[in-house]
Order: C-alpha cells, then sequence, then structure tokens
C-alpha cells in the first residue's frame, strides 16, 4: 500500500475540523469516503490516528506528530502549483470564485478577458457579492477562493495581496471643494459624505487610514450608506454628497466630466486587492493559474 497525498490532505482536512462529516463537507467527499482514506493512512503506518467518540474526534500522539508533516506537504503542494502555473496550457475546466462588488464590476472585466484569450477551455463562473458574504462563502466551503479589497481576519482564512489600488476623493463638478487649492481630511469632514454599507471592504480601508489618521470614523457626516460604487458614483454626480472610492472605477466618469477627483493633503490611500482561501483548501490548477496571472 502507497502513501498518497490525497490521503494527508484527508488526514489534515479531520484534524483542523475535528470532524469526518465536516471535513466531508469540505473536501465534496462523502463521510464514508473519508473514513475509509483515513483508515487506509492507518493501516499504512500501523498505529491510530484519531480517539473517535460520539460528540468529537481527536488526534491520537501518533496523529499528532503527523500532522506537521500532513501540513507541510500541502504546503509543498500549493508552492508547486504556484511555482508551475506559469507554465500550464491547454488548461480545461471551470474557474469558479468570489468577488467584492468593485472588483468584480470594474477591475475583473479585462482581466477575465485576456485571462481567456490564454486559457479558452476554462469556463469562468463568478460570483460578485459584498466582502462579509464572501468570508461566509468561503467558511462553509461554498466557494473555493475569493477577490476582496481588504484583508480578512478570521484564523480560518489566508489573504495574500494580488493587484494594487488607490482610493480617491470625489465630489461633482463644481462643488466648493474645487475652490481650495489643498483639500485637507478636516475639509472632507465638513461635507456630507456617501458612505458604502458594512461589511465592504472599500469602508473597512477607510475607516482605517482614518484611525491611523487619528480621526474617529464617526466624525464622517455620512448623510447615505449605499450598497455599491455605481449607486455611489450617481449620489455624488446628484450633488448628494462626496465620496472616497477606488480610482479603477471612476475612468469613465472622468472622461466625460461627470466627476472631479483631488488628492486629500497627507492622507494617501494605497491599498491591495488580496486573495482570500480557506487555510484547510487546495485550489485546483485552474485557479492557481489565475491567482499567478493576476500577480504578474
Amino acid at each position: 500500500m502507497a502513501l498518497t497525498f490525497h490521503q494527508l490532505h484527508i488526514f489534515y482536512t479531520v484534524a483542523e475540523k475535528g470532524s469526518f462529516s465536516v471535513a466531508a463537507q469540505a473536501l465534496h467527499m462523502t463521510q464514508p469516503a473519508v473514513t475509509m482514506q483515513v483508515q487506509a493512512l492507518e493501516e499504512f503506518f500501523g498505529t491510530k490516528l484519531f480517539v473517535r467518540s460520539p460528540r468529537k474526534v481527536e488526534l491520537t500522539d501518533s496523529g499528532i506528530a503527523l500532522l506537521p508533516y500532513a501540513k507541510e506537504s500541502l504546503q509543498f503542494m500549493q508552492r508547486a502549483v504556484t511555482g508551475m502555473s506559469a507554465y500550464m496550457e491547454n488548461l480545461k475546466g471551470q474557474l469558479a470564485f468570489g468577488a467584492s462588488l468593485t472588483i468584480g464590476e470594474y477591475v475583473l472585466p479585462r482581466f477575465l478577458g485576456m485571462f481567456s484569450k490564454q486559457h479558452p477551455d476554462i469556463t469562468i463562473q463568478l460570483r460578485v457579492v459584498n466582502t462579509s458574504q464572501l468570508v461566509e462563502g468561503l467558511l462553509n466551503h461554498q466557494i473555493g477562493f475569493a477577490l476582496v479589497e481588504a484583508p480578512v481576519h478570521h484564523p480560518d482564512i489566508v489573504t495574500e495581496p494580488v493587484l494594487h489600488d488607490e482610493l480617491v476623493l470625489i465630489y461633482p463638478p463644481g462643488h466648493e471643494l474645487a475652490q481650495l487649492p489643498r483639500i485637507t481630511l478636516e475639509d472632507v469632514l465638513q461635507h456630507p459624505f456617501i458612505l458604502r454599507e458594512k461589511g465592504s471592504g472599500t469602508r473597512q480601508v477607510i475607516e482605517e487610514r482614518l484611525q491611523l489618521a487619528g480621526v474617529d470614523a464617526e466624525r464622517l457626516r455620512v448623510t447615505m450608506e449605499l450598497a455599491s460604487t455605481g449607486a455611489i458614483k450617481s449620489g455624488v454626480q446628484a450633488g448628494l454628497g462626496i465620496s472616497i472610492i477606488s480610482r479603477s472605477t471612476i475612468d469613465h466618469e472622468l472622461a466625460l466630466g461627470l466627476l472631479t477627483t483631488r488628492e486629500i493633503a497627507g492622507c494617501k490611500i494605497d491599498r491591495h486587492f488580496y486573495s482570500a482561501v480557506h487555510r484547510s483548501a487546495l485550489l485546483p490548477l485552474a485557479a492557481q493559474t489565475f491567482l499567478h496571472f493576476l500577480r504578474q
């Protein structure tokens, strides 16, 4: 009997979840299939790896000893796929993932077009919702990975930067801010502000940047909370308030003179877009190749 990477992956997932049924759900396998692979691993080593009880599953001493090797094998496989993704051609299958609203609506379309030309046999399935919904999807193993606008602070999710972005101040032409030779953060705080909804990555970045500048986010004169960048742009154009949004979303409006953007003195808001993956997930080749494509 041979030791396989598949068995180590299953063992690691069961150990992390503390449950055969939850691990089976995460791995998209049946519970009997997971149990069979763990039993095969136990037969290979000639020792029990788990102590099973009706309520929980715990590692034995030998299971504890095997765990770091299983984790290292997963990390090695991920590095191998990432390292080889630039050389992978003729990939087939489905690329299914999620993206936050700004990324999905404004940033990804041109990248997906270029990627599809390189890999025409890959079918893309994209779910566009806000960051908090993506986190829920990752934790429930409903999506394989996500692209989000801010790091996700959860012990079961790993985030890595993949793209650079900048947030900028926007206001309608003729706004009184346009008369100022220099716009400060205090100037911004004096005007009605349109903000993204709670759970938005863009909102999180704005609030974190204000905190870094020593400003309480409560000082923003928020008159509206809107659930999409498009709605915010329309609100600003209509004179309902000013806002701070991604520069990558306003090319059209700037070209037509519908919006104006200026720097806030001493408050440059650079950020990254991030990939978010469940700690126990092993991404398929199509996903690894796509993430490598974005980083390049």
